[in-house]
């Protein structure tokens, strides 16, 4: 990269985004009052067992509770159980996980209390394939709805209706226990409901509803799946007696995180602007007009007066091609959308850039996305790389590896979803 000072302004900003959802920093402010009974603690989520850990330091009195969490994602805590399972695609760890979750809130009464601790992940960690269907279905259905392009409030309206936890199933089976959920958002809009398809959480989209948005999206359920769904019960209503005690809070959000990281541009002397922390679509679309926008500043200084720093935050999405295509390169959301940013900046000066998945990993690597500016796509080129090519094969991992700009922070022990920005000085 030309820019080592912005390398590193890029990377404390990204580190203020990951502070401002530690949750041993937001989790104090939400605490329950103890229960006259029991308490016990639940979670999902990529950063579930720092959730755990971090409760578990805060908490006064007794506890227990179990956990699910990715592999290598684990934290040590000393009285709630931490289970580390398969993600994106869940396996036989997630299942068996799922079962002790449901047996940690089976027969609690009302004066128990029950913590769930939830965040992004948590959809693929909690398998639970109803009557008729196997973890395999499951798998399936994870598969295609990864490889469709859809937004994620879509993939887990669905997942809903072939699930005995999610939409609000947890939190039926842990009645007449109070209920409440510390829930980080890595969705856009931050429903709670959508958060690891809400396993604590009801909303109202039912069988046919999830049908709809299965066939408005172009997504080929296995006909095994579309069947059950036509046959399917309605999940948990809002407005049901399991949920009138529960409870709901973020504790954690993009927003929150994106207003940390610009006050460390602004403490840096640079104006800092952001666009959204809601952003969806196709993360090439999404490079190719953040991309237009930073050039639009650095050409012509607007909609924005440089230097300044474009921070967004969302979920974006990939749409992979069917098999035998050959494209099918590695590379998660955050380097596809940089890979078609740096070829929209193609010979542009002034303009360092990073995009990056806050919880640490962006699809099946180890980095969590990386930087590029106006000479990266050049840099390619030398290399022997075309990076229309290689963005053509969803290979963004290989673009940034050749060029040695890979961002690789580890993880991070929380997700509040993606994280962008552009300097433009």
């Amino acid at each position: 990269m030309t820019n080592a000072a912005d390398i590193t302004l890029l990377t404390k900003m990204f580190e203020a985004a990951v502070k401002a959802a530690d949750p041993k920093s937001v989790l104090p402010a939400y605490l329950p009052p103890p229960p006259a009974g029991k308490t016990v603690v639940i979670g999902a989520g990529k950063g579930a067992a720092q959730m755990a850990a971090a409760f578990e330091d805060i908490w006064d009195g007794p506890l227990q509770g179990v956990v699910v969490t990715r592999y290598g994602y684990g934290a040590p805590c000393r009285h709630i159980r931490v289970i580390e399972a398969a993600h994106p695609l869940p396996d036989a760890a997630g299942a068996k996980a799922t079962k002790a979750l449901l047996n940690a809130v089976n027969g609690l009464g009302p004066d128990d209390l029950v913590v769930a601790l939830i965040c992004g992940g948590g959809s693929a960690l909690l398998p639970a394939p109803p009557a008729g269907l196997t973890l395999d279905d499951e798998v399936a259905l994870n598969s295609v709805l990864l490889a469709s392009g859809a937004p994620i409030s879509v993939m887990n309206g669905i997942r809903k209706q072939v699930s005995t936890i999610k939409g609000g199933r947890l939190a039926v089976a842990a009645y007449p226990a109070k209920v409440v959920s510390l829930v980080v958002s890595d969705v856009p809009g931050d429903d709670p409901a959508q958060i690891a398809s809400g396993p604590t959480v009801p909303d109202c989209i039912g069988p046919q509803d999830a049908l709809n948005l299965a066939d408005t999206y172009g997504v080929n359920l296995p006909a095994n799946i579309r069947a059950h769904i036509e046959t399917a019960s309605p999940p948990p209503q809002p407005d049901d007696k399991e949920f009138s005690r529960a409870e709901v809070h973020i504790v954690a959000s993009a927003a929150q995180s994106l207003e940390a990281a610009a006050r460390v541009a602004e403490a840096h002397g640079l104006t800092a602007v952001i666009l959204s922390d809601a952003i969806e679509g196709e993360a090439r679309d999404v490079g190719m007009v953040q991309a237009a926008v930073a050039r639009e500043v650095a050409r012509k200084n607007r909609p924005f007066t440089k230097p300044v720093v474009i921070l967004s935050g969302g979920e974006t999405t990939v749409t992979l091609p069917g098999a035998g295509s050959g494209a099918g390169g590695r590379g998660g959301r955050n380097t596809e959308f940089l890979l078609s940013a740096a070829i929209g900046l193609d010979g542009i000066s002034g303009v360092t850039a990073l995009s990056a998945d806050t919880d640490g990993i962006d699809g099946s690597e180890d980095n969590a996305g990386a930087f590029a500016d106006g000479t990266s796509a050049a840099r390619l080129r030398q290399l022997g790389h075309d990076p229309q090519e290689l963005l053509g094969k969803h290979d963004a991992w290989g673009a940034f590896s050749a060029l040695g700009d890979l961002f690789v922070p580890g993880p991070t022990g929380t997700n509040v979803n993606d994280f962008r920005a552009f300097i433009v000085r």
